[in-house]
């Protein structure tokens, strides 16, 4: 799959980390890019989140530059604000941008000051590396827990011409996004208005990254951004938008799919299907409320078919609903029909559970049409080894 035209990418070490991999990355449009941004919901914003915020708005959504550091979060510290300007003001200069044109983003420890001196000095470096085939370079250096980089790629045929996409995204633990992940990175070289790419964006969103949880906790740094630079020369008219967005949205799914996968200590991707609830809303709470139940997640990785966590944990997620119309399939195999316990084999149902990945479908039978999608993964004692240390 071919990378979108008129981008750049470098990444190297600047010793923010204490392993010595890459640890900053920077994404150049050669063309100022149209954009579209959704951030964390967390009252507790990192400063680079708060300046993106600031820069997007004072550039009327024109980007030139992302600047991404790894190790560091920025956030709840004395010199974010600082240290984050810095940044986006050293990367101006270096590629003759006004500075609200480049985009901060940070991910890593919280409440350690991060010193911008090691991003500033790294900087000359980066620009001077700058490569169009290094995207998976800038994948791996954003990379804090996970075990594999996270990208996805995309095109779309178009009557003018071809059109692409890619993107890129990093997350393992923290993860309960509601409106972004931890931080991810779609870019197109088709031309779009900035104010189409916010609603593609807000669409996309809803049916990824907000159907998305590994632990439940929302980041305070989660930035998602969608860029379009319209490099490729081509501007879809107004009936192929709708299929350049599903495929941006395909993209986002991918990789809020890939995120769940290599969720910190996983070992088992879930997928959970909602149907019947009284409208989409409802059946995303029911989803999510089944995603993030510990005594559920941890059945999966025990590949133990306890249904009766799955239906406590749908009754916990502030959905009225009629327990005794409530069906609960695993891997396919009814195992609760009417609110109540379905004849299936127990030994053989747990041979499918030992699979990589699990199927949770929870339907209400009824006149409701709403429906959602979810992915989460299992909990193991891995998690915990992870953040017991994650620090130290």
């Amino acid at each position: 799959m071919d990378l979108p035209l008129g981008y750049r990418y470098a990444a190297a070490y600047a010793g923010i980390r204490q392993a010595e991999k890459d640890d900053l990355g920077l994404i150049v449009s050669g063309l100022p890019a149209a954009a579209a941004a959704v951030f964390t919901q967390n009252r507790v914003q990192a400063a680079p989140v708060k300046l993106c915020r600031r820069h997007l708005a004072a550039s009327r959504g024109a980007v030139g530059a992302i600047v991404v550091n790894a190790g560091n979060a920025n956030c709840a510290t004395r010199t974010g604000n600082a240290a984050a300007l810095a940044c986006c003001r050293s990367a101006a200069r270096l590629l003759r941008l006004p500075v609200a044109q480049v985009l901060p983003a940070s991910t890593g420890v919280i409440g350690v000051e991060l010193d911008s001196k090691l991003i500033v000095n790294a900087l000359p470096r980066l620009v001077a590396g700058l490569r169009e085939d290094a995207f998976g370079s800038v994948a791996r250096a954003i990379m804090t827990t996970d075990l594999v980089p996270k990208e996805a790629f995309a095109e779309v045929k178009l009557r003018r011409g071809t059109v692409r996409i890619a993107g890129m995204t990093k997350g393992s633990g923290m993860i309960q996004p509601r409106m972004a992940t931890t931080l991810g990175f779609i870019l197109t070289d088709a031309q779009i208005p900035a104010a189409m790419l916010r609603r593609m964006l807000r669409r996309a969103v809803e049916s990824s990254y907000n159907r998305l949880s590994v632990d439940g906790d929302t980041s305070t740094n989660d930035t998602l951004l969608l860029l379009a630079n319209g490099a490729s020369g081509v501007r879809p008219d107004a009936k192929e938008m709708a299929a350049v967005e599903e495929r941006i949205t395909a993209v986002a799914e991918d990789l809020a799919r890939s995120i769940a996968r290599d969720g910190e200590g996983a070992r088992k991707l879930i997928t959970i299907l909602i149907s019947g609830a009284s409208t989409d809303d409802a059946a995303a709470r029911l989803a999510r409320s089944i995603a993030n139940s510990p005594l559920v997640k941890t059945a999966v990785a025990g590949s133990d078919p306890n249904w009766g966590r799955i239906l406590s944990a749908a009754g916990n997620a502030g959905v009225a609903f009629d327990p005794r119309k409530a069906d609960i399939d695993m891997q396919g195999v009814p195992v609760c029909r009417g609110g109540l316990a379905a004849r299936f084999s127990e030994a053989e149902l747990k041979r499918k559970l030992d699979a990589a990945e699990c199927e949770i479908r929870f339907t209400l039978r009824g006149k409701g049409k709403g429906q959602a999608r979810f992915w989460t993964c299992d909990f193991t004692e891995g998690y915990i080894r992870i953040n017991a240390s994650y620090r130290t």
